[in-house]
């Protein structure tokens, strides 16, 4: 038998018989729910809708949520919607896999929004109890049409007709994508145009579909007040979380692989408080803190060392939270711990009084940069002869970037790195503007093997990072409630440890 006749592996032994399915047809009670209510992020939602209807006036926009991926065999990871979906349709961490938002141009200007999903199947469906992937026997409850254009303030149809309305009228011939949202809709929008009789060329469709993937990202740089409150939840729910690391430091110590420990607690509170992790924890002890993103955790956590803990909560709006605290295992930094310490923590603060409106984006780091410049040259770091004003050339210097390599800010959102397919010049060059939210994040590090660093600095890692708004100004700090410097930080472990030990 050839490879392609063989049958497909089933090892869900489901009943078959006429009796069988008709049994399960039957003795189910009827639907009396409500309707669901209108959702908060329905009217946030709806205004951003009509803020991208006037970029795009007359063309057909379809934002696909993206589907499932399939982690092994026949199991999936668990879903999350794509950014630009979510942020215009208000479903976040309950939406549906395969749905897909379209706004449709209207007769006389403006576009309605549709929002196409496969809808729950009858109880008296084989589906309802042999699809493991929609099956609401296997699934749990999932959404009629009716919940959803309840929910959310707009028309929501089956997915099946996708094809059908893509298609229909002149603006089938006007189409643009989300294209990295899910490939089969590309597809389907590719062919849609081509049927249609597009004028436009495969390469300017490809930059038709990039305008609207960068208009979708720039929408997001500036949050309203509705977001900024869920950006504050986030950071309260992950103030929480690194509470709970504190807490259980010594048993991170006791009980071995340390790492896995801090990343477990965190995560316990991340799935608690909100959606979970808004991105891979980095729980770095000792000499891990000086590999940017460790995220293998594997690591001991050790008495006398610090351990870098970078992480963020993501609550069910998919807003995410993105903090770092370098915290002393034994409660007290060591006077070469604080000594570095304190010049991270110096330069985060010159960062952060960067921050205001008019400024540059780049003034950041520049800012941050530059102190930590100054704290390596003080040291005695940079080789023999180089000034303080060379190595921060920024086209013929750079020596000190060697103990800081990476950037000093980036916007945050529903994703941790939010807005990232702008232009330069939209980012780094971008002014700032009040409602942005940015991080704020030095740091140094001094590599177990960096032959070039004193040996006292050797295996030591730091870095400080906050989240901070733009206001009209300045800024404000939204995880200020997280103490920084080194004595609060210490004051902050004394605290908590000794009300675990209260308890």
């Amino acid at each position: 038998m050839t490879s392609e006749n063989q049958p497909k592996a089933g090892h869900r032994e489901t009943p078959v018989s006429t009796e069988f399915r008709d049994f399960m047809a039957s003795g189910w009670a009827a639907d009396d729910r409500p309707p669901t209510p209108r959702a908060e992020a329905a009217d946030p939602a709806a205004r951003r809708r009509e803020a991208l209807s006037q970029r795009f006036p007359g063309e057909r926009l379809v934002i696909p949520g993206g589907g499932l991926k399939v982690r092994s065999n026949d199991t999936d990871y668990t879903f999350r919607p794509h950014t630009a979906f979510a942020h215009l349709s208000g479903l976040a961490s309950q939406a549906e896999p395969d749905s897909v938002l379209v706004l449709h141009p209207g007769i006389e200007g403006g576009h309605e929004a549709v929002l196409y999903v496969r809808p729950p199947a009858p109880r008296d469906t084989e589906e309802f109890y042999t699809d493991s992937r929609y099956g609401e026997f296997w699934v749990g409850y999932r959404p009629t049409l009716a919940d959803l254009e309840s929910e959310l303030g707009l028309s929501a149809r089956h997915i099946d007709t996708l094809e059908d309305d893509l298609a229909k009228d002149e603006a089938a011939a006007r189409l643009r994508v989300v294209r990295s949202a899910d490939a089969k809709v590309a597809e389907l929008v590719d062919a849609t145009r081509t049927q249609a009789g597009t004028s436009l060329t495969a390469e300017q469709q490809e930059e038709a579909d990039g305008e609207l993937a960068h208009a979708l990202s720039a929408m997001r740089l500036v949050k309203d007040a509705w977001e900024v409150g869920e950006m504050r939840k986030a950071i309260a729910a992950t103030h929480k979380g690194f509470e709970a690391i504190i807490s259980t430091l010594p048993e991170a110590v006791s009980k071995g692989r340390g790492e896995r420990w801090v990343e477990g607690v965190f995560g316990l509170y991340a799935r608690h408080e909100g959606n979970g992790v808004g991105y891979e924890s980095i729980c770095a002890s000792g000499d891990h803190a000086n590999t940017i993103h460790w995220i293998k955790n594997t690591g001991e956590v050790r008495e006398g060392d610090l351990i870098l803990v970078d992480a963020g909560i993501e609550i069910d709006s998919l807003f995410t939270a993105d903090i770092t605290r370098t915290l002393p295992v034994s409660g007290r930094f060591t006077n070469i711990q604080r000594k570095i310490y304190d010049a991270v923590h110096a330069a985060q603060q010159a960062g952060m009084e960067a921050v205001k409106p008019g400024n540059k984006f780049s003034d950041i780091h520049a800012a941050a940069n530059k102190v930590i410049a100054e704290y390596l040259h003080a040291w005695g770091l940079l080789p023999e002869g180089v000034t303080l004003e060379q190595t921060l050339d920024p086209e013929h210097g750079g020596w000190h970037r060697r103990w800081m390599v990476h950037g000093t800010s980036h916007h945050l959102g529903m994703d941790v790195h939010d807005c990232q397919l702008l232009l330069r010049k939209d980012y780094m060059d971008g002014e700032l503007k009040p409602g942005m939210v940015l991080t704020v994040e030095p740091g140094l590090y001094f590599k177990a093997d960096d032959l070039l660093a004193p040996e006292e600095y050797r295996g030591i890692g730091v870095r400080i990072e906050d989240d901070v708004l733009v206001t009209e100004d300045g800024y404000e700090n939204l995880s200020a409630a997280m103490p920084r410097s080194s004595h609060d930080v210490e004051a902050w472990i004394a605290r908590v440890s000794g009300s675990a030990e209260s308890r």
